[in-house]
C-alpha cells in the first residue's frame, strides 16, 4: 500500500464574508496532526527529513512540532536510527476518552482465560467510523499461534468480526456504515451480504474461513453493553492442529468463545431478556408468618 500523499495547505484567515461556517486555521496543530497521521502508516518510523519530504514542508517548520510531540510522549525517537514513530499513547488516550477503557478492563482477564482454554489467540474489535479497529488482543499460550496486530483496521463488510458488528447494530446505523464505505456495489452483492448478516444474527455468531490466511478459520461473537447495543466483536482466528499437541476442536473453541462473550457482556451490565425471569424475586428473606393468638 502506497504511503498517503500530503500537499502543503496555504495558511488561511477566517472566512467572515461567506454565509457558511467560519474556517479557522491553526497551523501548528495541523502540522502535528499531519505528522501523527503520517507516522501511523509507518511502523518503522521516519527521520525528520523524511517526514518533511512526505509532508512537502521544510525541516525548520516541522522540527519544533516534532520535538514537542516527542516530549509529550506522542512520538518516540530511536537513538540509533534517529527515526520517529507514533507511540501507544494514541491508543491509550482513545481508550480513556471512549467506553473502550471499561471494555478492555473487563475483557482482558476473560480473554486470557479463553486463550488458555482454546490454546488459540483472540482479539477484540470495535467500530471506528466505517471500519473495525482491533483494540485488544491475547496471544495463544501454546508453542505456535496466529495473532493480529493491535491497532489494525479491518473492512466490516468482508471480515468475520465486521459481519458480527454489522449484523447486531441497528438497521439505521448499518445502512449508514455500508453507504459510507460504498459496499456492496450492486444489488446481488447487497442481497448476499444481507442474507449473510441475517444468518449471523440467527446463529448468534459468525464462522468463516479467513480471507487472508490459509488454514485459519475465524469465529466471532458479539459483546453487548448495558443498553443491549453491540459494542464489540470477540474473535478467535482458529488454527487447526495436526500433530499430537493437546488441543480442543473448533466446535469446542466456539462454545468457549460464546461463553466468554456472554461473560464480558454481563460484566458490562447486559442481560439476556430470553433468560431473565418475568417476575424477578427480591434477594431478601421473606418475613416470618405471624401466629394467631387466642382471644
Amino acid at each position: 500500500m502506497s504511503a498517503p500523499q500530503y500537499q502543503q495547505q496555504p495558511q488561511s484567515q477566517p472566512d467572515t464574508d461567506s454565509a457558511g461556517p467560519r474556517i479557522y486555521s491553526a497551523p501548528a496543530l495541523e502540522k502535528a496532526i499531519d505528522i501523527i497521521e503520517l507516522l501511523a502508516t509507518e511502523p518503522s518510523g521516519l527521520t525528520v527529513s523524511e517526514i518533511a519530504n512526505r509532508l512537502v514542508r521544510s525541516i525548520s517548520e516541522l522540527f519544533r512540532v516534532i520535538v514537542v510531540l516527542d516530549r509529550r510522549g506522542w512520538l518516540h525517537k530511536d537513538a540509533a536510527s534517529d527515526r520517529y514513530r507514533a507511540t501507544y499513547k494514541l491508543l491509550e488516550t482513545a481508550h480513556r476518552a471512549t467506553p473502550a477503557q471499561e471494555l478492555t478492563h473487563v475483557a482482558a482477564p476473560l480473554m486470557q482465560a479463553l486463550s488458555a482454554t482454546a490454546m488459540q489467540s483472540c482479539h477484540l474489535v470495535v467500530v471506528n467510523g466505517v471500519e473495525g479497529l482491533i483494540i485488544l488482543r491475547q496471544e495463544s499460550p501454546g508453542p505456535t499461534g496466529f495473532a493480529v496486530r493491535l491497532g489494525t483496521s479491518i473492512a466490516l463488510a468482508t471480515n468475520c468480526s465486521g459481519h458480527v458488528l454489522l449484523a447486531f447494530m441497528t438497521e439505521e446505523r448499518r445502512a449508514t456504515v455500508l453507504e459510507s464505505t460504498g459496499t456492496p456495489s450492486d444489488d446481488a452483492a447487497s442481497a448476499e451480504l444481507d442474507a449473510r448478516l441475517a444468518a449471523t444474527r440467527e446463529r448468534g455468531h459468525e464462522r468463516i474461513q479467513s480471507a487472508r490466511i490459509a488454514g485459519v478459520s475465524d469465529m466471532s461473537c458479539p459483546i453487548f453493553g448495558y443498553d443491549g447495543q453491540v459494542v464489540a466483536a470477540l474473535t478467535v482466528p482458529f488454527l487447526e492442529v495436526i500433530d499430537e499437541t493437546p488441543h480442543i476442536s473448533a466446535d469446542e473453541a466456539l462454545l468457549a468463545l460464546k461463553s466468554t462473550a456472554v461473560q464480558i457482556s454481563q460484566a458490562l451490565g447486559w442481560y439476556d431478556p430470553a433468560t431473565a425471569p418475568l417476575n424477578p424475586s427480591l434477594s431478601v428473606a421473606a418475613p416470618p408468618k405471624r401466629r394467631r393468638t387466642a382471644s
